[in-house]
């Protein structure tokens, strides 16, 4: 056989997949779905969680319980002297988790202090800024002229908001948090420590804040008005029944019926986090990980995100001075990889744009 032959030779299919070389009417192009599997395997994942609620709450402990490792805050920098901040201080922390080959950057977003003072009037402004700043910096790699081939995604792609297991009603500074944040972030809202309350309580408590959220317009992921087409709607209508998820954390392992088992131990037996008789952490998961992930990520980026883009070009184009389609930078401080908001406003333009919130 000559060279220019063998250089005509079609490549045998990979292992695992079957020939269709006896199929005349085989086009192949069911093989981008390999292609793009082999290319999403390479460049990896990436995932940014922010976890909202008082402290006490088990935050951190279900975030582990989550990604059955040490991501959260307080295990990367353990410090039990850490004493609750005056302001709302933004903290992210960077993992690389791998699974099966599959690599994903995970960012874990606590926001210490929120809602622990005796005074909270307008303690959700650092977190919107916050978010808001993400989207900022987003936005100015975008418009740069020499922009990268991947632009680093420091986005929020999910708040997952913890509810105090009081079995009466939400409180006033939950309902205004989840009203404002909604229409910047998807928001999961979630019961913590569910096991403090009884089944009968958990549930009547999960109806009344259904009833708050819709009185209030409060729209929390998934919301319906992004239902791509009946079988979503079918699929995230039961999703939005049992919203909001009672849920119980640990990191803690025990033998129950010879099977080891991350639960709470209690003088009249072992909650089990995974067991969907005793909570709720299995559909939570399985929303934020196995079934949603991406889709989570997509109405960051089409929706949340498309409208402070639009918003900051719109003002960018009416400001004076600027230059068409030119954005003012804002300026925000970032010392070791924290956000420290409790500051006056930067000056000039920065001034004018200070939180862009697009609230409505």
């Amino acid at each position: 056989m000559t060279d220019s032959a063998k250089l005509h030779q079609p490549h045998p299919p990979p292992k695992g997949e079957r020939s269709h070389a006896g199929d005349f009417s085989y086009v192949g192009i069911d093989a981008i779905l390999e292609q793009m599997r082999r290319k999403a395997m390479k460049q990896g994942f990436e995932l940014n969680i922010m976890v909202v609620g008082q402290s006490g709450l088990g935050k951190s402990t279900l975030m582990n319980t989550l990604f059955k490792s040490k991501v959260s805050r307080k295990s990367a920098q353990p410090n039990p002297e850490e004493k609750i901040p005056q302001t709302i201080e933004i903290k992210s922390i960077s993992h690389d988790i791998e699974e099966k080959g599959v690599r994903m950057k995970l960012a874990v977003i606590d926001t210490p202090g929120f809602g622990d003072q005796i005074n909270n009037e307008n303690c959700w402004q650092p977190i919107m800024k916050f978010i808001n700043d993400q989207y900022e910096a987003y936005l100015q790699e975008e418009i740069n002229i020499d922009r990268k081939k991947r632009i680093p995604d420091s986005r929020v792609h999910c708040c997952i908001y913890f509810i105090p297991p009081t079995g009466h009603c939400l409180r006033p500074l939950d309902v205004e948090f989840m009203r404002r944040l909604s229409k910047v972030v998807n928001i999961v809202p979630v019961i913590a420590k569910a096991d403090t309350l009884t089944l009968e309580e958990r549930d009547d408590f999960k109806q009344t804040i259904r009833e708050e959220l819709r009185a209030n317009g409060i729209d929390v992921y998934p919301q319906k008005e992004f239902d791509e087409d009946a079988e979503d709607r079918l699929i995230n209508d039961k999703i939005r029944e049992m919203i909001p998820f009672a849920v119980v954390g640990s990191d803690q392992e025990y033998q129950v019926n010879g099977k080891k088992i991350l639960g709470r131990k209690t003088k009249w037996g072992t909650i089990e986090v995974e067991n969907i008789a005793h909570c709720e952490f299995a559909y939570l998961r399985d929303l934020l990980i196995r079934t949603h992930m991406q889709n989570i990520k997509d109405i960051t980026g089409s929706i949340h995100y498309e409208m402070y883009r639009v918003r900051r070009l719109n003002e960018s184009n009416a400001g004076p001075g600027l230059a068409p389609g030119q954005a003012p930078t804002l300026v925000s401080a970032h010392t070791n990889g924290q956000t420290k908001v409790n500051g006056g406003p930067p000056n000039g333009m920065a001034a004018q744009c200070e939180v862009l919130t697009h609230e409505m």
